[in-house]
């Protein structure tokens, strides 16, 4: 496995703030958007305005972002135009290769490689740059002519070429990494990893789908083993208004999944990977085993009042797969021992996810041991595409230590959890094998 998510360099930092329960949020660094212009802590208010923030709290990683093109044969001048999740995910992957024992506990044969990684589609820092230079300094020329056309065309054209010149040199060097769909591309490129290789996008479902068709792969024989994973690296000020125009956002700049006083999410970053080989092949090879993954189940809600609205049902559908795919009951008393939860700390989401567990799972049997749950948001924030591969990392480290890591600020847990088998994990807990299946 590899990992960088908010105060968390690497997965061994991962794992530590996992137990400890360290909470990674911060304000926004400057350098993502100046508080001075897009912050205004009334905002929730009154009618959403598209340049004004009432959240300025999430997950970042400014610190952690260290990469050594040279290292992966890639030029120096290639790497400041381009996208940080094409690097990042590079990094991290080689990153799981080495946690894996290196390059020896990979297959000989690289063509039976696979790279399947969650990225979604919004303008990043690199190529938010480079509409502005493209498109955005022809706009201010053009309302220049318009408004002050007293300036004249030589002015304007200075004002122009000032404006792109602020943004920096031009680098068509790095236009490579402006793509998204080529994340996945390069890191095989880089690797040598010779199997299929592609980006996809499915929201917040992106690692979780990634690591569903990863296990296709694999059981269709067609590869021996496969990254899968998720990056998301966008902080811009655009990504922050659409979530502030969709009210999704936290007025008390605080994520409470599955608490009463639950309010919103908040924007969070990272890249996390794991490497999946079938059993067999990993119990042949002498590999180090973290987890197995026995089933998967991939569902959608069809026609709801909004994308905005999850609905049951279609949760419920994607559980029931998932459990029959490996052969379970989840409704038997010693079915699990850990539920991670989606948990993005929206009263709409949480009150529909404890819904579809009670559906799934049943209510709490008299004297039965009570199901331990959380959401790793409460540590991070939501880092969106890469969301599902923060819990599963999570969850599958729980697994391997023994350990079921704490959920934050759940001191007022949700009146759903009565009508579940579910209770909140809220500080660190000694996970035995002879206490709930681990």
């Amino acid at each position: 496995m590899g990992a960088v998510f908010p105060g968390a360099a690497d997965l061994a930092a991962y794992r530590r703030n996992l137990f400890a329960g360290t909470d990674a949020i911060t304000d926004v660094p400057p350098g993502r958007w100046d508080p001075e212009v897009y912050y205004d802590p009334h905002g929730s208010e009154g009618p959403a305005r598209s340049d004004r923030f009432y959240c300025r709290r999430g997950g970042f990683i400014d610190e952690l972002t260290a990469f050594d093109p040279t290292r992966f044969g890639i030029m120096p001048a290639a790497v400041a135009g381009a996208e940080p999740d094409q690097l990042l995910a590079l990094r991290v992957i080689a990153e799981a290769v080495a946690d894996a024992g290196g390059e020896g506990q990979l297959p000989a044969d690289r063509s039976r490689i696979g790279v399947i990684l969650g990225r979604g589609g919004f303008m990043g820092v690199a190529t938010a740059r480079l509409d502005q230079r493209v498109r955005t300094a022809h706009q201010l020329a053009a309302t220049l002519r318009e408004l002050a056309p007293e300036l004249g065309e030589d002015r304007i054209t200075a004002v122009r070429e000032a404006f792109q010149t602020g943004l920096g040199p031009e680098r068509p060097e790095a236009s490579i990494g402006l793509v998204p769909s080529f994340t996945a591309a390069r890191t095989a490129n880089r690797l040598d990893f010779r199997g299929p290789a592609y980006t996809l996008d499915a929201a917040c479902a992106s690692s979780l789908l990634a690591v569903e068709q990863a296990a296709g792969l694999l059981a269709g024989g067609s590869c021996d083993l496969v990254v899968a994973g998720a990056v998301h690296h966008c902080h811009i000020a655009t990504l922050w208004s659409v979530f502030t125009q969709l009210r999704a956002l936290s007025p008390s700049q605080r994520i409470r999944p599955f608490d009463r006083r639950a309010d919103g999410t908040l924007l969070s970053e990272g890249t996390g990977v794991v490497l999946l080989k079938r059993l067999a092949d990993a119990e042949r090879d002498g590999d180090r085993v973290y987890a197995v993954v026995r089933g998967a189940g991939v569902a959608g809600d069809g026609r709801a009042a909004s994308l905005m609205s999850p609905l049951v049902d279609g949760q419920v559908r994607a559980l029931e797969q998932a459990w029959r795919q490996a052969g379970l009951d989840p409704a038997a008393p010693d079915a699990l021992g850990l539920l991670e939860a989606h948990g993005t700390g929206t009263p709409v989401g949480d009150e529909a996810e404890l819904t579809t567990l009670a559906r799934v799972f049943g209510p709490r049997a008299a004297g039965a041991e009570p199901v331990a749950m959380g959401s790793v948001k409460s540590m991070l924030g939501h880092t969106m595409q890469a969301s599902g591969m923060a819990g599963l990392i999570k969850a599958v480290l729980a697994v391997h230590d023994g350990v079921l890591p704490p959920t934050l600020h759940l001191e007022d847990p949700h009146e759903g959890f009565a009508r579940t088998r579910m209770r909140p994990v809220t500080a660190a807990e000694p996970w035995e094998r002879g206490r709930a299946p681990r």
